[in-house]
């Protein structure tokens, strides 16, 4: 049973854990597109964006890019926490639920995993020489 908040504690805000997670890849940066952080490997591809109810959403989400057959696996094991989003959905992104209790290691291992579909080989080399 996951650990309960000390009443009066903070929780932590999930945009910042995001942040953090994103942020501690090598050479990731982060930069607003159309109103929402976005995350890049290095000065290439976006592996991460932000869902602050954009458009209306009904949730919280980070849309992650994915390797082929990832986005139907995780929508089929739970759809109330992994969703296609529009835009990109179509390419095989995820987006993953954030403002319902997710898991913060699943989502740090996507958030990896996502890095990883984008980056170039020096990038991936970097993040395996931490161990």
């Amino acid at each position: 049973m996951p650990a309960q908040p000390r009443p009066g504690a903070r929780r932590t805000d999930p945009v910042q854990r995001l942040r953090a997670i994103c942020l501690a890849l090598p050479e990731a940066s982060e930069k607003i597109s159309h109103g929402e952080p976005v995350w890049r490997a290095g000065a290439g591809k976006i592996f991460a964006m932000l869902d602050d109810h954009h458009h209306r959403a009904p949730h919280l989400s980070v849309w992650l890019a994915a390797p082929p057959g990832a986005q139907e696996a995780l929508v089929e094991s739970d759809p109330r926490r992994f969703f296609r989003p529009p835009y990109v959905g179509p390419y095989g992104w995820i987006g993953v639920v954030l403002d319902h209790r997710p898991s913060w290691a699943q989502v740090a291992a996507l958030v990896e995993q996502a890095y990883r579909h984008v980056a170039v080989p020096k990038l991936c080399a970097q993040l395996d020489a931490r161990g």
